[in-house]
Formats: structure tokens, C-alpha cells, sequence
């Protein structure tokens, strides 16, 4: 069972500030900005509340702010000068460090207030490609190293996923444009991280065009009831965590044969598991992407 974690590593603490462990050692011999439980090893603990304050330190320290300066501030004052500073200027530094803190303390009310924000000078766009992108990637590390819990990850995809669909909810009742290609959306068997793909159809209808979103664990045979109903199909397809590596040939070669081959239709594909994809002479119908950017300016 996933617990919230609440003690953290001096690890743990590199991970997420980005400040090196022997530079948060130095801070606590000389400054005693950090004040760690030690165990009868001498092993080093921190509290979630001192995670929080060696954010805000980064957070200041990375603004101008010496560390001689900010020592003789209380642990109030501290806050409160990012909390001006972020209101006044920089809040993107800021953000990063306050999304994290939402996921660690799985608090709601920090992730909308620091999303709104960010959207009294950003597009939605800008926050995802600037902000989202970054924060996902950064996450999928620190769960691959046990910073944090699979459920934080879950807490953050949830509330980044809630924001595209209400995106996508405005303009999903404009009318396409007239005569335009019909991308088809859907992730193959067994993979089920969608948000990446769901960020590609909100691209796609903000700029006209007609989309199907099949959504996850979209059988091969089931896309040829599309090519039934339409003509000139782009499917698009986002490839996480499947299929397997050794599988990606054979699943590419099966798409083609049973979905494109013989038709105007064309596949896009991107997403880490093709990360190091050798591609081994792939039909001219069949695209690799190296990110949602690329993708989509070149539609």
C-alpha cells in the first residue's frame, strides 16, 4: 500500500530542489538553515516542512538573494518573500517549485492557485509546452529513483489531464475546417498513458481540424472500421510504455499491413518507449516524431 511520504533523504532533497547534497550540508553547518533528525547511525532525515523551506531557499537564493541574507530571515519571512517576489515577478521559477510541493503535500488548492497564476500571463499552451512537459518528465524521474510515490505522479497527471479537457471542452464545438484530413487518436494495446495524446487532439482542434480520440488500448483491428467511414485518415499514436521495445517492428509492420497499406492513410507515432528506435526502413506512410512540438508544426 502507497503512503504518503513525508521524511526525505538528503538524497531526496538533491533530487527535487536541484541542490547538491554537499552544498545542503554546508547550508546546515554554517547557516543551520536545516535542522535534520539523525538516526543512531548519524543517518540525516528531513521533514516535509523541511522541504519546503529548502525550496524557498533555492527559490530566493536563485533570485539575487545571498545566503547570508536569507539566514537572518525567519522561517515566515521566508515565505513570504517568495510568495512576493512570485507575485510581483518571477513567477515561473516559482511555479515548478509550487506544483511540486502540491504533488508532495497532494494539495488542490496549491496546484489551481499556482496554475491561475500562471495563465494571467500564459496561454495554456505556453504553461504545458514551458511548464507541464518539464514538471512530467522531471516527475517520471524522481519516481524512477523512489524520491516519491506513484501516487504524487498520479495526483499531478490527474490535474494536468482535468485542465486539457476543459481546454478541450471550449473548442470542441467549433466546426471543422471543410474538406480537412481526419487525424485519428489512440494509444495501442495495454498502454495507458493518454495525456500526451489528449495535448495532441487539443492541438489539432484548436486548429481546425477533425478528430476521432479512441483513447487507450486501441486494438489494430478495430482501427479498419474507421477507414470504412474515412478517407485520407492520419492515425496518431503515442507509444509510453508499449509495445514492448522488441515488439516495436512487428506492431509498426502490423499497423501498416492492416491499416495503411493500399489506402491514402498515414501514422504518426512518438513517446519515450521509442527513445533509441533504430527505424529499419519504415514505409514513406509511417513518421516518427521526437516530440509533440515537432509533431504538430508540421502539420
Amino acid at each position: 500500500m502507497n503512503t504518503i511520504k513525508n521524511v526525505f533523504s538528503i538524497k531526496d532533497l538533491e533530487n527535487l530542489s536541484g541542490i547538491k547534497a554537499h552544498t545542503i550540508r554546508i547550508w546546515e553547518k554554517r547557516h543551520k538553515l536545516l535542522e535534520p533528525e539523525r538516526s543512531e547511525t548519524n543517518i540525516r532525515s528531513y521533514s516535509l516542512r523541511s522541504l519546503q523551506k529548502l525550496l524557498n531557499i533555492s527559490f530566493l537564493n536563485s533570485n539575487g538573494f545571498k545566503i547570508a541574507k536569507i539566514v537572518a530571515l525567519g522561517e515566515s519571512e521566508i515565505a513570504a518573500k517568495v510568495n512576493q517576489i512570485s507575485y510581483f515577478g518571477n513567477i515561473e521559477a516559482h511555479a515548478f517549485n509550487a506544483f511540486k510541493l502540491s504533488m508532495l503535500n497532494f494539495d488542490q488548492e496549491l496546484f489551481y492557485t499556482t496554475y491561475s497564476r500562471l495563465l494571467e500571463e500564459k496561454s495554456f499552451r505556453e504553461i504545458f509546452y514551458d511548464f507541464f512537459i518539464p514538471l512530467i518528465q522531471e516527475v517520471g524521474l524522481l519516481w524512477q529513483t523512489m524520491t516519491i510515490k506513484p501516487s504524487h505522479e498520479h495526483f499531478l497527471l490527474v490535474h494536468i489531464r482535468q485542465k486539457i479537457l476543459i481546454h478541450i471542452e471550449r473548442i470542441q464545438s467549433q466546426n471543422p475546417k471543410p474538406d480537412t484530413t481526419t487525424f485519428v487518436l489512440f494509444l495501442p494495446l495495454n498502454e495507458i498513458h493518454d495525456l500526451g495524446l489528449l495535448f495532441i487532439n487539443y492541438e489539432l482542434l484548436s486548429r481546425g481540424y477533425h478528430t476521432i480520440y479512441l483513447g487507450e488500448n486501441v486494438p489494430i483491428e478495430d482501427l479498419n472500421l474507421l477507414n470504412l467511414l474515412y478517407e485520407n485518415i492520419t492515425y496518431i499514436s503515442f507509444f509510453t510504455v508499449k509495445p514492448d521495445f522488441e515488439k516495436l517492428d512487428s506492431y509498426l509492420k502490423n499497423v501498416y499491413s492492416e491499416v495503411i497499406e493500399n489506402t491514402t492513410n498515414s501514422l504518426r507515432v512518438l513517446g519515450t518507449r521509442l527513445k533509441g528506435y533504430k527505424t529499419k526502413k519504415l514505409p514513406k506512410q509511417i513518421e516518427i516524431f521526437n516530440s509533440i512540438n515537432n509533431l504538430v508544426k508540421d502539420l
